[in-house]
Parts: structure tokens; C-alpha cells; sequence
């Protein structure tokens, strides 16, 4: 890692690659990220966390030098703290076209999880099954931006924190502002967001890109994509607990 790099890169780092030990991480496929051309890198969304996602994060820093930009909601722009992390990271925080252009002509993969609080915050009775609720921004997103997505999915996630309520349902129906969840998880020593996840073991498997051949606006065209990426997403996910 650079002595350059930023402090929030460092912490980063450390603490991802503290993770891969722990949870005795291992990713298959990473042949479907080499090159020159971006991607758009789309995961399943564990419990809490993106565990999976988060080590291959680092996993592609260590290979390639460069910590892959994940899409986070704009308003982590909005708060001073986070917006010094989110620059930090170098992340995308809503729809900022000139950021993205300059990570494309760099040649460099961006990272999603549709499901988000969907899937991260769900009671521990539902457990690898995709939910991205008919979720199509990041097709829209690839089209626009002529990328090719890259289906990822891990065993292990949803076992790193045991969810006692569907915080996303719950948020919604206590209209918690900005659409945030409250959900209440249980993790090694404590509930979720202070205590560690539990030592399950990750087992990560990166599928082959899957062009995005349509128009942004064409919603049907999307639809039918989406089908076939989750499907996809949903088969890795399966296999990956076989192994």
C-alpha cells in the first residue's frame, strides 16, 4: 500500500484485511476483473455489512493498486464526516457524471449492491435469497456508461450477524428519515453497528460480465437483464454454500 495513500484508505485497508482473516476469505473468478475496462461489479448484500463486497474491495486494491469505487446515496455528501470519508474512498455519491467519466477513462470498477438495507437489515428467518425489489438503477447506470456487470455473490454473509426484525419494512413504517432502516442485529458481544461480526466463513465467487446491451429508458429491455443477472446472482449464491 502507498505511504501516500489517505488516511481513510488506510484505515480501510487494515481493516479489511484483518477481516479476510477472520473470516478465512476466498474469492474465486477474479479472472473476470482483469484488464483494462471498467466494470460494474454487482453483489449480494449480507447481513449488516457487504462483508464480501468489502474484501473484494481490498483483495482488488493489493492486485491491481486502486481501491474500486462503491455508489453510496448522495446525502453521505451532506453530512461533514462522511463526506470526507466518501472523498477518501472515492466513492460515488449520486449521480456525478464528470466522477465517473474520469473513473472509466482510468479503466477502473465500480462496485453496487441493489439490495441494500433490503437485504442487509432482514430477520435471520430469511436468509441468501436476492431481493432487489425490481430495482433497475444500476442497469440504467451501466447502460449509460456502456459497462458490462459482474454478478458476485458469497456464503457465509448472512451468517455474520443474526437479525431479529426487518429493518427496512420497520424504517418504512415508522418513517425514519432518509429512508435509513432500523434493524436490530446481533453480532459477536453486542447488537449491530458496535459489536463484530460473527468468524463465519466467506466464500466469494465472481461470475463472468453480462453485457448490458439496452437503451437507459428502455424499461423493458432493462427488466429482462435484470432477470438474468439476478438469476445469475441467485445461482453463485447457491453454489457458493456448497462449497
Amino acid at each position: 500500500m502507498s505511504r501516500r495513500a489517505a488516511p481513510a484508505i488506510t484505515v480501510w485497508m487494515t481493516w479489511w484485511r484483518l477481516m479476510r482473516r477472520y473470516h478465512r476469505f476466498r474469492t474465486f473468478g477474479l479472472e473476470h476483473l482483469a484488464g483494462p475496462r471498467s466494470r460494474l461489479v454487482v453483489g449480494y448484500h449480507g447481513r449488516g455489512v457487504a462483508h464480501d463486497l468489502c474484501m473484494l474491495s481490498a483483495v482488488l486494491y493489493d492486485r491491481f493498486g486502486y481501491l474500486p469505487h462503491g455508489v453510496v446515496h448522495a446525502a453521505a455528501k451532506e453530512l461533514p464526516v462522511m463526506k470526507q470519508v466518501v472523498e477518501q474512498l472515492r466513492m460515488i455519491a449520486g449521480d456525478d457524471s464528470e466522477a465517473v467519466r474520469e473513473i472509466l477513462d482510468r479503466g477502473e470498477h465500480i462496485i453496487v449492491a441493489p439490495g441494500g438495507t433490503r437485504e442487509a437489515c432482514r430477520s435471520a428467518r430469511v436468509r441468501y435469497t436476492v431481493d432487489w425489489g425490481g430495482r433497475l438503477g444500476y442497469l440504467r447506470f451501466a447502460a449509460r456508461y456502456g459497462l458490462d456487470v459482474v454478478p458476485v455473490a458469497a456464503a457465509g454473509v448472512d451468517d455474520t450477524y443474526i437479525g431479529l426484525n426487518d429493518g427496512y419494512r420497520t424504517g418504512k413504517r415508522l418513517r425514519v428519515p432518509m429512508r435509513l432502516p432500523l434493524w436490530f442485529g446481533l453480532g459477536l458481544g453486542g447488537a449491530f453497528p458496535l459489536a463484530l461480526p460473527l468468524p463465519a466463513r466467506i466464500t466469494q465467487l465472481i461470475g463472468p460480465p453480462i453485457a448490458v446491451d439496452a437503451d437507459p429508458d428502455d424499461r423493458e429491455a432493462l427488466e429482462a437483464i435484470n432477470r438474468r443477472v439476478v438469476e445469475q446472482v441467485q445461482a453463485q449464491l447457491d453454489h457458493a454454500r456448497l462449497l
